[in-house]
């Protein structure tokens, strides 16, 4: 028998024990390794030495929230993509913990195809950034008096500046169309632009200055 290669571990931090073992049959089936933990101290102690494929963050857990933990590990800069669990009422923090490093946000209940589906998207553009070794092409430009953008943003802005659809970002960056609509307007909020067409003018007026 031909022993199946691992596309790679994930880390699922859930205080559910059923949840924990469904995730954990999804994606062992899937071909990847499964790695679970009940709660955020039990995860950090091993993912700040051991970097795994992806990680499934639930927002509720006991000590430390989801929230909590994803700041520890600095999601925007933790070398995998980090998605957070959420109930349906956690919609607002979900959104608010991408704002944190979170790459997108997963709802309750799922579908375990739609997971295996998720991760896949997102582990494949993680790669694909990693091979080229691409930053930002908008990395360098500076937008005077307003708040800087995170690297995730300034990665979706280079998409709407190239005339992608959020189905397209989303399918470029390995998140959902719905978590680019909220990068987007986070973006224009940040850069106080009233549209799309003068979220375009105050990109471009900025890249003028850089040249």
């Amino acid at each position: 028998m031909v022993e199946q290669t691992s596309r790679g571990e994930i880390f699922v931090v859930d205080d559910d024990p059923a949840v924990r073992d469904t995730l954990s049959m999804v994606l062992k089936a899937a071909g990847y390794e499964v790695i679970c933990f009940a709660d955020g101290a039990a995860l950090l102690s091993v993912a700040r030495n051991r970097t795994p494929a992806a990680i499934l963050l639930d927002v509720h857990i006991p000590g430390k929230s989801g929230l909590d933990i994803l700041k520890e590990l600095h999601g925007e800069d933790y070398p995998a993509p980090i998605f957070m669990i959420s109930g349906q009422g956690d919609i607002a923090m979900a959104v608010g913990a991408i704002k944190s490093g979170a790459l997108d946000f997963i709802e309750k209940p799922f579908r375990g195809s739609e997971i295996v589906g998720r991760l896949d998207e997102a582990i494949g553009a993680y790669a694909r950034r990693q091979a080229e070794n691409a930053s930002p092409k908008f990395g360098s430009l500076h937008f005077p008096g307003r708040e800087p953008l995170t690297r995730r943003e300034r990665e979706v802005l280079e998409q709407f500046a190239a005339g992608a659809s959020n189905k397209e970002a989303g399918r470029t960056l390995g998140i959902s169309p719905r978590t680019i609509e909220d990068h987007r307007a986070n973006i224009m909020k940040k850069l106080g632009a009233r549209n799309a067409a003068d979220l375009i003018r105050i990109v471009m007026t900025a890249a003028q200055r850089a040249s």
